[in-house]
Order: C-alpha cells, then structure tokens, then sequence
C-alpha cells in the first residue's frame, strides 16, 4: 500500500569530500591586531572598561561603608588619574569617542562610575568627609584657613592674568575645595559653584579654555564663593 507512494522529494546522500578543510587553525590563538600601534590602542581601551567597572565597584563600596575614607579617596584618585591618562593619548580618544558611546558599545551599565567621572572628583572631596572638622568659625586651625585663603586668591589671580585654560584652573578648584572642607563642612554661598565648575572644566579637553564670557562668570562665582568661605569663619 504505502511501497508505491512516491517521495515529495530525493533525498541526495551526504557524501563526505576529501578536499573540504578548515580555513584557520583552531588550536591557533585569534590576534585581534596585526600591528603593534593595534595592540597598544586595544590595550588601552580594555583597560578603560576595567577601570569603569571598578570604579563602579568602588562607589558602591563607598556607600556601604565597606572601604575607609581614606582608602576610598587614594583608589578614586588613581583611577580617575589612570582614566584620564588613557585618554590624552589622541588615537584613544578618537577610538574611545566619548563615555556614552562607549557604554553602549560594550553594553556597560555602571551609573555610578558615570556619575564620578562626570564629576572628575572622589566624592569625600566634592561633599568633603562625611566627619565634622575638628575646629570651625574663629577657633578654626589657622594652618587650614591660611591655606584655604591662598588657594582661593591663587585662582583668582590665575584669572585676572588670563589663565583661564583647563590644565590651569582645574587643578586649582580641586585644591580650593579640599581646603575649604578641611576648615568647615558649613554649605556656604557659591560652594556649590566650585563643584558645578570643576565639571565643567573636567568635560574640556586640557588645552582649551573659557571663553570670555565664561571667565566672567567663572571670576564673579569664585569671588562669591570666597567671600562666602570667609563669612563662615565669622560664626561661632
């Protein structure tokens, strides 16, 4: 009954062919670059995910208290440090494009890690430590407000002669903004104008500089926050 049905199709037999081979060696391990300018570049880019995914890490140890202040603030440092160095190198940077870009090409998350390389700063510099100073007011350390008053008239001397280029003031507004918080953790007027410039100046690349207008605005902030940080050590 069924013998007579005919196929719907003829099957062809495999049939195995001697000349078929594979086309690379698959015990051979697979270079990604040929050159090695390539193996620098890729180099580099692999260490600036790792350095995203531990930063990450880090902020979250942070929040939970499983790591000291100290501790903390040296490794946030280093890292940033490491990042930023990656990327001076112009062929990096072109290949890198820019930390969104990156993120969605590895499929990275990390919102943490975003954030403070947004800002450029560990955080126990841009809130200050999370313990009070030991003095405030008129009975604050001498030592500490002298040094905080020098930085603060350092930048805006920088500004007054021209300096305005990124190189130049960031370094100067981070140096400004541990100082003061070693004096006070009082949120003063235009405190919060240092943090907003220090990212600011930490999207730039080092050798550009503020515009006029911008060096206008920068000087007036700075001077406010100034005046600010010296009204604080009036109070009791």
């Amino acid at each position: 009954m069924y013998s007579n049905r005919q196929l719907a199709y003829a099957p062809t037999p495999y049939i195995p062919r001697s000349t078929l081979s594979a086309t690379i060696n698959l015990d051979e391990e697979v270079k990604l670059s040929s050159t090695s300018t390539e193996r620098d570049l890729y180099d580099s880019l692999a260490e600036i995910y790792s350095i995203i995914i531990t930063l990450d890490a880090l902020e979250k140890g942070y929040l939970k208290d499983s790591i000291s202040e100290a501790d903390y603030t040296e490794t946030c440092s280093r890292l940033l440090k490491q990042y930023k160095s990656n990327l001076a190198d112009e062929t990096v940077a072109r290949a890198f494009g820019d930390l969104e870009t990156f993120k969605r090409e590895w499929d990275m998350e990390c919102p943490r890690a975003t954030e403070r390389l947004r800002v450029g700063i560990p955080a126990t510099v841009e809130q200050g430590p999370s313990h009070k100073p030991a003095q405030q007011g008129d009975s604050a350390d001498a030592t500490l407000v002298i040094n905080a008053t020098e930085n603060f008239i350092t930048l805006l001397d920088a500004i007054r002669i021209g300096l305005v280029e990124k190189d130049t003031l960031h370094p100067l507004l981070v140096e400004i903004i541990q100082a003061v918080n070693k004096v006070t953790d009082i949120d003063f007027e235009s405190k919060g104008k240092i943090v907003q410039w220090l990212i600011t100046l930490n999207q730039m690349r080092a050798a550009e500089k503020l515009d006029d207008d911008q060096a206008r605005e920068f000087q007036f902030d700075m001077d406010s926050a100034y005046h600010g940080f010296k009204a604080t050590l009036k109070k009791d």
